[in-house]
């Protein structure tokens, strides 16, 4: 019965996350993409940060495993990178369908793979390349016109250039993966936030709306910060495979969010890509 709750705690960081290109979608109509990417993080920082205090959710790391000097470029990377492709996915996220954008996120697999194969000489099997395969094919059906002419449009290019920094930014972390998790998560939130909050300003992009304010740094606590405290738990108890087919929902769950509260219209095209995607993640997961 145990094992169910902790299913549950993936299906929820799977839906924590799924919410926040829909949900970014509606606050992008008062935050401009720079300011909106800054509260994202900073909530996802400052959220993780209060609740490993109040929770005392305190690292098992062995002393090794510690910060130090050499861990320092790839946390400037890791920033670096954070601070790009939130701003970049938003600018997509304005001129793309939000449904559209969710499954385009799956590319991060894609490009997280074959960085890991270039630059890490990790090995890539069979399956893993089949899958690879399929989403990529699944996005050529994606930008394809009722005509079946291909159309690669700007929000398109703009949201796999994001994805293609979070493949790069996820290999600089996988270095950094023996620290504590939440540890990353909040120097990713402050650090890329501050970054991209310094950047609004110096464009004058920051917008003095309260209410959507909130809403933004409470998006990134959600989408950011409890669904990797969800996903944390649920994998110190069912595993990391199982976790991570549960968290693969999340861009499917997004996709079902942007349909049904933002009436977004599919195309048949659109339902194949779909199809594909899914089975193009369920190869990758079970590889």
């Amino acid at each position: 019965m145990k094992k169910t709750y902790y299913k549950i705690y993936a299906l929820l960081a799977a839906l924590f996350y799924g919410l926040s290109i829909p949900v970014s979608k509606v606050i992008l109509g008062e935050l401009s993409p720079y300011f909106l990417s800054s509260l994202v993080y900073l909530g996802a920082g400052f959220g993780v940060m209060l609740i490993k205090q109040l929770f005392k959710l305190n690292s098992k790391k062995e002393v090794s495993k510690k910060w130090n000097k050499h861990d320092l470029p790839y946390i400037i990377g890791m920033i670096v990178l954070d601070i790009i492709a939130p701003i970049v996915l938003m600018f997509g996220i304005l001129s793309t369908n939000a449904s559209t954008t969710a499954l385009l996120s799956n590319f991060e697999l894609v490009f997280t793979a074959i960085i890991a194969l270039i630059f890490f000489k990790e090995q890539i099997s069979k399956r893993l390349w089949l899958g690879i395969s399929i989403i990529v094919m699944a996005g050529i059906t994606l930008t394809l016109q009722d005509n079946l002419e291909f159309k690669l449009t700007l929000g398109t290019i703009l949201i796999l250039i994001a994805t293609l920094s979070w493949g790069l930014e996820n290999n600089l972390t996988r270095v950094l993966s023996v620290k504590d998790p939440l540890d990353i998560v909040i120097i990713k939130g402050l650090g890329s936030g501050s970054g991209a909050l310094i950047v609004s300003l110096m464009l004058k992009q920051v917008t003095p709306n309260l209410i959507y304010i909130v809403l933004g740094l409470l998006l990134g606590f959600v989408a950011y910060g409890l669904s990797l405290i969800f996903y944390i738990t649920a994998q110190s108890k069912i595993g990391a495979s199982q976790t991570s087919s549960y968290f693969a929902l999340n861009p499917f769950i997004g996709t079902a969010i942007a349909i049904i509260f933002l009436n977004e219209m599919i195309s048949s095209t659109y339902i194949i890509s779909l199809i594909m995607m899914l089975i193009g993640v369920i190869i990758v997961f079970k590889d």
